[in-house]
């Protein structure tokens, strides 16, 4: 369907037309009443960055990448429910009582806080203590289930045995004895001296190991699907229906986190947009996904904490607008998938043509350890996620 059709159909057809339209729901991204959606496997992921003077090129990546991680898990089946953490170390501006350590936010499915937070980072001398941000890992709100994927990723370039008071390696026997792997990532030669405690880091925790080149490694190709992506992107922010306090600042910062994608390049719009075009993709400040998720009752919700164009509307009313923001989303959602397969392939093919090499970088590290990992906990990868530039 034509995108300016798509935006448009809600106040040219009515409701009662738009419900006609949509009564065979769409095969990816429809629209689906809460009794239909199944409780999603959880993937717990701990971000651990050391952003010591040297590590501007590793928090430079994680910025252009963290959407190309985070669509590696989009693909998975059952789709899961992602929640991120993000804990930085080795900086001189964090708290020395603390190991100069910050947990910058603890797990949640609120992807835009994960970009939001990586985005404030900057790096400054310190001691980088290992042990001391695994503790932190150690003490977040991983889920409980033995059915759910536990990881976290911990990266740097200074020696992993440098905390003395909080030895790594108590920490990794603390960490996966609750069933939570630890994977490293050294930022520097596989042959020097450094690299073992790495590696050891990871055998401890039933981990993976890998070097990287921070500040050769991250590879950018651009595409001329990327402004349509990025319009499409723009286009499904419509769609969110913000409620209470939480809603005005999750919306805001969904337009904050779309204009930080798209200040690094069109690569990075891109990719964000394709996440938000997958069911990984959640806001609980968002009324669609609140509903459609059975997390609250639309007739609850005070007069107050809705959007103002809501507030004169019955329950009925309000119910039928929501639903219909919700079909809208999908048919956005359907261009997204459909532009991004598109996009992929030229990527594909340019990376051929051109013969370049991610396999230095940090998000293909990451990629590579959390699919092998999830593969392991019975998640199924169907589709290839293919080059996520």
């Amino acid at each position: 369907m034509n995108r300016n059709k798509t935006l448009n159909i809600v106040g040219t057809l009515g409701l009662a037309a738009v419900f006609g339209m949509f009564a065979q729901p769409e095969a990816r991204g429809a629209w689906k009443p809460p009794q239909e959606i199944a409780q999603p496997r959880t993937i717990d992921l701990a971000i651990c960055l050391d952003t010591s003077g040297s590590m501007s090129g590793l928090i430079n990546a994680a910025k252009q990448k963290l959407w190309a991680i985070v669509n590696e898990l989009a693909v998975a089946q059952p789709t899961p429910r992602l929640r991120v953490a993000l804990l930085t170390f080795g900086n001189n501006g964090h708290d020395p009582e603390d190991g100069w350590v910050r947990m910058d936010s603890p797990l949640t499915d609120d992807l835009d806080i994960i970009s939001q937070k990586l985005f404030a980072l900057s790096t400054n001398g310190g001691e980088e203590y290992v042990g001391r941000v695994l503790q932190y890992a150690d003490q977040l709100d991983w889920n409980p289930s033995d059915d759910a994927l536990k990881l976290v990723v911990v990266a740097g370039n200074e020696s992993a045995d440098q905390d003395r008071e909080v030895p790594f390696r108590d920490m990794c026997r603390a960490l996966i004895s609750k069933g939570v792997m630890i994977n490293s990532i050294y930022c520097g030669p596989a042959a020097d001296n450094i690299a073992p405690g790495w590696q050891e880091v990871a055998r401890l925790a039933d981990g993976q190991f890998a070097t990287i080149d921070q500040d050769q490694g991250t590879v950018i190709v651009e595409t001329p699907f990327d402004e349509e992506l990025s319009t499409l992107s723009s286009a499904v922010n419509a769609t969110y229906v913000p409620f209470g306090t939480d809603g005005r600042r999750g919306l805001a910062n969904q337009a904050a986190q779309d204009a930080n994608a798209s200040g690094l390049n069109s690569s990075a719009a891109a990719a964000r947009a394709l996440t938000k075009g997958q069911a990984i993709y959640h806001c609980s400040w968002d009324l669609v996904d609140a509903c459609r998720a059975g997390q609250i009752k639309l007739e609850e919700v005070e007069a107050g904490d809705l959007p103002e164009a809501m507030r004169g509307m019955t329950v009925a009313e309000r119910s039928a607008y929501i639903e219909t923001m919700g079909r809208k989303r999908a048919l956005i959602q359907e261009e997204i998938n459909a532009l991004s397969q598109k996009r992929d392939e030229f990527v594909g093919a340019e990376m051929k043509r051109r013969a370049l090499d991610d396999t230095q970088s940090l998000d293909h590290a990451i990629r590579q350890m959390v699919r092998a990992q999830a593969v392991s906990k019975g998640f199924r990868f169907e589709e290839a996620a293919g080059y996520d530039q």
